[in-house]
């Protein structure tokens, strides 16, 4: 089981793991082995989500998931398929508890009086400085 929060977990059998050649380090055993780990995660058949959750992952990690619902990472940052493996496993798991954390709600402030008082006085002082120049090249 795959842990994504403390009340959520995910089965290992509901992720697909496929290997295919690397472009990252190893020397000759980029052409020779397999390394780079893709995973997917069919988001929609997913029976540990709740109808609630899958919306919310859909709806944050939309450029992420195909339109068939499968969200795809992947990962070939290490030599063998086994890190690789890890690797996916563990930003897959950084991804969807991202998705489901629910952001703070922003409570509306007021702007304080003597901010607005300030702002005011600046820009009569800004006008009346434009002003005194404006009277000044008439003059001349």
């Amino acid at each position: 089981m795959i842990e994504i929060t403390s009340d959520i977990n995910i089965g290992e059998n509901e992720l697909v793991f496929t290997a295919s050649r690397s472009a990252g380090p190893g020397g000759q055993n980029v052409n020779k082995l397999n390394t780079r780990i893709t995973l997917l995660f069919d988001v929609a058949a997913c029976r540990s989500l709740s109808d609630r959750q899958k919306r919310q992952i859909f709806s944050r990690l939309s450029t992420r998931i195909d339109k068939n619902g499968l969200l795809r990472v992947v990962s070939q940052k290490y030599r063998t398929q086994k890190a690789n493996r890890n690797a996916a496993v563990e930003r897959l798991q950084k991804l969807l508890s991202g998705a489901l954390k629910n952001a703070p709600v922003r409570k509306k402030t007021k702007v304080p009086y003597a901010a607005k008082q300030r702002r005011l006085d600046d820009k009569k002082k800004r006008g009346r400085l434009k002003k005194q120049r404006a009277q000044k090249h008439l003059m001349e």
